[in-house]
């Protein structure tokens, strides 16, 4: 786990906790961590609702200019389940190690970290059991 955060560990919802293994980004804002993310990884899924907007399709423009491959999940067509098959497999076709997981903030969609956070246990669980 990792990747950067703006500077002071900037969250909508306060400051990030220290338990989180982040890189603060002097000077930077959420525009330029979500670049700083798509640059550092080998490749990015990008969790959606029905639409794109705001950072969450800000990101699909920054893996276009770097030409980084991208996953889009709508999340309103698939289940958690499925959407941790379809990374599995996103991530074993590009032979990523590194990979960036971006979607909508909370507050502007309320379901969006309880399905993340599903979606990723099952895909971590997924690649343990095949370890």
């Amino acid at each position: 786990m990792g990747g950067c955060c703006p500077e002071g560990r900037k969250a909508e919802d306060g400051v990030i906790p220290e338990r989180y293994p982040l890189t603060e980004l002097a000077g930077a804002n959420y525009t330029k961590r979500t670049r700083q993310n798509v640059i550092d990884s080998d490749a990015t899924v990008i969790i959606y609702f029905s639409t794109l907007s705001g950072g969450t399709e800000q990101t699909l423009r920054f893996c276009l200019n770097q030409k980084k491959p991208y996953l889009l999940i709508d999340a309103s067509e698939l289940s958690p389940d499925r959407t941790a098959e379809r990374i599995q497999q996103f991530v074993t076709g590009h032979s990523i190690t590194t990979l960036n997981i971006a979607g909508p903030r909370a507050s502007g969609e309320p379901l969006a970290y309880a399905y993340a956070l599903q979606a990723m246990q099952r895909f971590l669980g997924a690649l343990q059991n095949s370890a």
